[in-house]
């Protein structure tokens, strides 16, 4: 029953997935978007001190007789070994590759390992600073840069090298993405909550007019009353105009029926008048038939009056009181007999229907019990859910036979012709819960005789 609900199409559901969608995914991307902002900014302040290193080294280096002299910087990290600060001043050989001319102290007795196509990028952007990715003497991340520029009296190009390790700079971007992470996944969880609590306040009229519409149904309520946003006023209004329209037809169709019987019950009671006042063959035979119609007349209206009211609005009926009635004038009726009925019913149980109908439904079931039992009935109502409750009602009597079952629930059947009654009972009892979308049960019953399992509404 979950999965089954999981796959209807649900309208918060729906609401819920596209708010978080859309909310979710954007806090990804704005994450994402930080953390490469992030590390962008951090990477560019850390080229303007390479650009700086290179510029120093650019204004102090001299040529002496052909040979680059570099100056003397005080930078001590660069003059101390392996401290992650390092430049270089090289320049291209005859093959045509990058040789180290000058280094700084902190390179002690290593190089800077530059690309093998850095030499192209810096023919080809003279003047302009060329950045790259490189190991330190300790096999440390760096980033380097690199600058090509022409020096008086060099006889070639003079390339400038700056490095300095990005450990530092890795760090501060990983601990940025952490909490911003963090910072996201706790607005992440807000925004879910709140896109939660958003629809389920949103969608709160819908629910209260789904609530509404079934205690209409359950005969809680006549008319959808609520209080209701806009946009659902007309829908509640269509609503309470459907059920208006509804009631008049059944009220219409009630009164066409009774109007029906009432013109067929009068020339049926005069032919049974007349034909019992000429006896004979023929008298009997119109009165056979006439008893017949006059069945047939009653049978179709209680029908039709039972159906009428389950189209219509719900009422509810107290299931003790209507046992209870009817076991105590059961008891008086079978009194030579010396039957006795034992009922129960669950707390707060109640039919889905009016007093009526289920004095006829139980009425018939335990009438037909007191007949044929020995001496005891046991009646039970429980609920078996929200909208459905059970009537069974038992006898010690001698029971039935399948087959003998499937008989006697039709119209005017009997098994035993000299027994009192009309023999549609069961027959009513079958009818009426059937309208009221039931169904009778004929089984065997633990008293040793015949039970009746009644399935009916039943109203909260």
């Amino acid at each position: 029953m979950v999965a089954e609900g999981l796959r209807k199409p649900s309208l918060a559901r729906r609401l819920v997935l596209l708010a978080l969608g859309w909310s979710l995914s954007a806090l990804v991307v704005t994450a994402v978007l930080l953390a490469l902002l992030f590390q962008q900014a951090a990477l560019h302040r850390f080229d303007l001190t390479l650009s700086d290193l290179i510029d120093n080294l650019t204004a102090g280096t001299t040529v002496d007789q052909g040979q680059v002299l570099a100056p003397a910087l005080t930078d001590e990290r660069a003059l101390r070994p392996y401290s992650g600060r390092y430049w270089e001043i090289a320049q291209r050989g005859p093959d045509q590759k990058i040789h180290a001319v000058v280094r700084s102290r902190s390179l002690w007795d290593s190089e800077l390992h530059p690309p093998t196509d850095l030499a192209q990028r810096l023919a080809a952007n003279p003047g302009q600073p060329v950045t790259f990715k490189s190991r330190g003497p300790l096999n440390e991340p760096l980033r380097a840069m690199a600058r090509q520029t022409s020096i008086t009296g060099a006889p070639m190009p003079v390339i400038f090298m700056t490095a300095e390790d990005r450990s530092p700079i890795n760090r501060d971007v990983r601990a940025f993405v952490a909490w911003t992470a963090g910072a996201f996944v706790l607005l992440g969880a807000g925004l879910i909550a709140a896109v939660f609590f958003q629809v389920r306040v949103g969608l709160r009229p819908l629910f209260v007019l789904r609530r509404e519409i079934a205690d209409v149904r359950r005969g809680k309520a006549e008319r959808i009353s609520g209080d209701f946003p806009i946009e659902l006023t007309p829908l509640a209004e269509e609503l309470n105009a459907l059920m208006t329209h509804n009631q008049e037809v059944v009220e219409r169709q009630r009164t066409h029926v009774g109007n029906l019987a009432h013109a067929l019950k009068t020339p049926i009671s005069v032919m049974i008048a007349e034909a019992a006042q000429r006896p004979g063959p023929l008298a009997e035979v119109v009165s056979r038939q006439a008893e017949v119609m006059r069945q047939h007349v009653d049978h179709h209206l209680r029908r039709a009056r039972a159906a009428a009211r389950t189209q219509g609005q719900g009422e509810r009926t107290d299931v003790s009181e209507v046992l209870d009635e009817l076991a105590r004038t059961l008891e008086r009726i079978f009194t030579d007999k010396g039957v006795r009925i034992d009922w129960d019913a669950d707390e707060d149980l109640f039919f889905l229907g009016e007093r009526q109908d289920l004095m006829e439904i139980a009425g018939n079931a335990m009438e037909n019990a007191g007949k044929w039992c020995a001496g005891r009935v046991r009646v039970r109502a429980h609920a078996l859910g929200a909208d459905r409750m059970a009537l069974t009602v038992e006898d010690d009597g001698p029971g039935l036979t399948p087959d003998e079952r499937e008989t006697v629930v039709r119209r005017g059947a009997r098994l035993d012709e000299d027994a009192p009654g009309s023999g549609l009972g069961l027959s009513i009892i079958d009818e009426l819960a059937r309208a009221y979308r039931g169904a009778l049960k004929l089984e065997d019953s633990n008293l040793g005789g015949l039970k009746l399992a009644i399935d009916l509404p039943r109203a909260a």
